[in-house]
């Protein structure tokens, strides 16, 4: 197992099922008759992603969030959820009754009716999320055209700087670790933001796994390149950061961002930033799409290939 990556595993599991025209997306769809179901599955695992510090409240809502923020990317309304959990035989009432919480204040914060689940005794616990909604058509990967212009809504790079934070323990815990640390135990997805601008988008993905993946993963599918000449940071990011290299790999390669990453065409850039000043959604305007491929930064006036080095399992 160590000697494959994420997408060899993924690549051989499509071989044997024969499906090869097999697209990767956020989301999967299939219909019942008429009516198109959207459906996305997510695993939360103790060791990788509840670090010290992150109550289980927190964890069980994020294992929501982590559906919830693709269907916002894909501009699609998550309706029904069904939960998996595997327990540690020693866990705790009080420790059963957080994860409890966790997933109910997901249900009444997205509107997301629980349906039921399973549960399991493991070495760990892991939390299995699958969520269901309706749509007639979703926002792709593969829709970014030449001309059109590439936005986030952000800013990034504070959930890896909360992370590192919680991981190194830091004792000095001012507003900015407040925030950063917030912002990896409680994200916020762009839902409404999603909703309302479904339309627009060319194409969109969200940000999870980090920006660079995600560019790079938008540019390859859409077959076009992508060019970035603004880092979506800010002051107190770039105070935090150490250097330029620092700040890069916050902003790009930090991951765990819940925000969506869009294309949409010039003639539709102020529709979008009239929705996202209706839905209080920060957004950036960090580049734009070119004949080509691959994604590419400007450094010096010049631009450098931005390499894929966001969050990918079973890294070599």
């Amino acid at each position: 197992m160590s000697k494959l990556d994420e997408f060899e595993i993924i690549n051989k599991f499509q071989k044997i099922f024969g499906n090869k025209n097999f697209v990767s997306e956020d989301v999967e769809s299939f219909s019942v008759g008429k009516t198109k179901i959207i459906v996305k599955v997510d695993t939360l695992v103790q060791s990788t992603d509840i670090p010290s510090g992150m109550s289980l409240n927190n964890a069980a809502r994020k294992s929501v969030v982590a559906c919830i923020s693709d269907f916002a990317a894909k501009g699609v309304r998550p309706e029904f959820a069904i939960i998996s959990i595997n327990l540690v035989s020693k866990i705790s009432k009080k420790q059963l009754d957080e994860i409890a919480r966790g997933f109910q204040e997901a249900s009444n914060e997205f509107n997301v009716k629980i349906l039921g689940g399973d549960t399991n005794q493991g070495k760990e616990m892991v939390f299995h999320v699958c969520v269901f909604g309706i749509a007639d058509d979703i926002v792709q990967r593969s829709g970014a055209k030449p001309g059109d212009l590439i936005f986030v809504t952000g800013p990034f790079g504070y959930t890896a700087s909360g992370l590192e934070i919680m991981l190194k323990n830091m004792k000095k815990i001012d507003s900015f670790a407040k925030k950063a640390i917030k912002s990896f135990v409680r994200p916020q997805p762009r839902i409404e933001f999603g909703l309302k601008n479904k339309n627009y988008f060319t194409s969109s993905m969200d940000s999870s796994d980090g920006l660079s993946t995600t560019l790079n993963e938008m540019a390859k599918q859409s077959k076009c390149k992508f060019l970035i000449d603004t880092i979506p940071s800010n002051k107190e990011i770039e105070k935090f950061s150490k250097n330029k290299k620092s700040l890069e790999r916050l902003v790009f390669h930090g991951g765990e961002e819940y925000e969506i990453v869009f294309t949409c065409s010039k003639k539709n850039k102020n529709k979008i930033i009239k929705n996202a000043v209706l839905t209080k959604t920060p957004i950036i305007e960090i580049g734009h799409v070119a004949v080509g491929k691959r994604v590419f930064i400007e450094n010096k006036k010049k631009f450098v290939v931005l390499q894929d080095l966001g969050w990918h399992h079973f890294k070599k």
